[in-house]
């Protein structure tokens, strides 16, 4: 098949290098720098196994900023680009996916268009309305920064959602699931093809849950920490219920990244005139528990903190959304001296605050460092470290 892929992102890129594997794909990209590094086989994001499949696979994939020739061309064309979410108007901005719908259009595509980009519920059945002359489904992505082609080689499930009244499209959702599936290393993977709101729903809501998890134990560590308890012993007599489980536990300074943040608040949105407690929950949560990580260091009265990285967890490059931010915010707003240390920072400063990138400057300038995860290079300072890292794991 001829396949096109909007967008380089970790959705599009994990998913274009997935298909190249067996088919001919074309990613496209508005940035000429993403664009040249993927057809030198270099990664623009840091991800260990999108970085080894370029290098060392045969794999049928070229990128181009000419979006126009890869959608005529193309037999499937699947959409990856952003939605960030957009607190004025409390909904994800779906402009970006929009604009290659019109693209699409515009040059007589008669490819099957598959939606991976995180849309609101509801989204998909309405765009559908508005595009009449295209297919289009919606595929939910399940990815972690930095383990994005390893999730989509051993995916948790495939899940393709048909808008009503296209359910003649039932076939193209199911050939789709298996090109998925002949991609991945993973075998006999779940498969749910279903209504295309359904589709949506599954993610915003596994996103959500997450994101619950994360809070609760965030919550059972703030207690912890105030009541002078050991966190670690009561989430690892919590783990052994099988209920409950030993994963995805550990506590840190908030969730953060590119999905969580968005999607909680995108649900909570698709939540209006619908009765709910828990998703406005998990969504002040996140906001208490930075604040409560700003006061704990703020007690100690220091004269200089030193923020080690931005980026939101270990193995990634990204700091959009990073809960250390929303922390820094909150230390500067006490008028404490930052310095952040951040080796992928171009510029000097960061929300006003002197941004280094000689790790040695921020050990000898501050007295306390925070970090969201352990680091080997502070090993030598451990006595400054402040982080919630219990389980050196993310």
């Amino acid at each position: 098949m001829k396949i096109a892929i909007a967008g380089t992102g970790y959705v599009g890129l994990s998913n274009a290098i997935l298909l190249s594997q067996h088919h001919k794909v074309t990613a496209v990209d508005v940035i000429q720098e993403k664009v040249d590094m993927v057809n030198r086989k270099e990664s623009p994001i840091v991800d260990d196994y999108i970085e080894d499949y370029l290098a060392h696979k045969d794999l049928d994939l070229t990128a181009t900023m000419d979006g126009d020739s890869a959608y005529r061309e193309a037999d499937l064309i699947v959409i990856a680009a952003p939605t960030n979410y957009d607190t004025e108007t409390n909904h994800f901005d779906t402009s970006a996916v929009e604009a290659i719908l019109s693209q699409i259009q515009r040059v007589g595509s008669k490819a099957i268009v598959v939606i991976k980009s995180t849309i609101p519920i509801g989204y998909t059945q309405e765009i559908s309305a508005v595009y009449p002359d295209l297919s289009i489904l919606f595929a939910p992505e399940f990815l972690r920064e930095g383990k994005a082609l390893y999730d989509n080689l051993y995916p948790s499930r495939i899940i393709v959602g048909i808008p009503k009244g296209k359910e003649a499209l039932r076939p193209e959702a199911e050939k789709f699931a298996a090109l998925e599936q002949e991609g991945a290393v993973r075998e006999n993977i779940p498969v749910l093809i279903t209504g295309s709101s359904e589709a949506e729903s599954i993610k915003l809501f596994s996103n959500t849950f997450l994101a619950i998890r994360v809070a609760y134990f965030n919550e059972i560590d703030t207690y912890a920490e105030e009541k002078g308890l050991k966190t670690a012993d009561i989430i690892k007599g919590m783990g052994y219920d099988p209920r409950i489980g030993d994963f995805y536990n550990n506590p840190s300074f908030g969730y953060g990244g590119y999905c969580l943040p968005k999607d909680t608040r995108q649900l909570l949105s698709n939540f209006e005139g619908i009765p709910e407690t828990m998703i406005r929950a998990v969504v002040d949560s996140n906001e208490t528990r930075k604040s409560f990580i700003a006061d704990r260091i703020a007690a100690r009265n220091p004269k200089k903190a030193g923020i080690y990285r931005l980026i939101m967890k270990s193995g990634s490059d990204n700091f959009r959304s990073s809960a250390i931010q929303g922390v820094i915010e909150r230390l500067k707003n006490k008028d404490i001296p930052l310095l952040i240390y951040e080796p992928s920072y171009k510029g000097d400063s960061f929300m006003g605050i002197p941004v280094t990138k000689d790790l040695q400057q921020l050990k000898d300038e501050c007295d306390i460092i925070l970090t969201n995860r352990e680091e080997k290079d502070l090993e030598d300072v451990k006595e400054k470290v402040y982080t919630r890292d219990l389980f050196t794991r993310d």
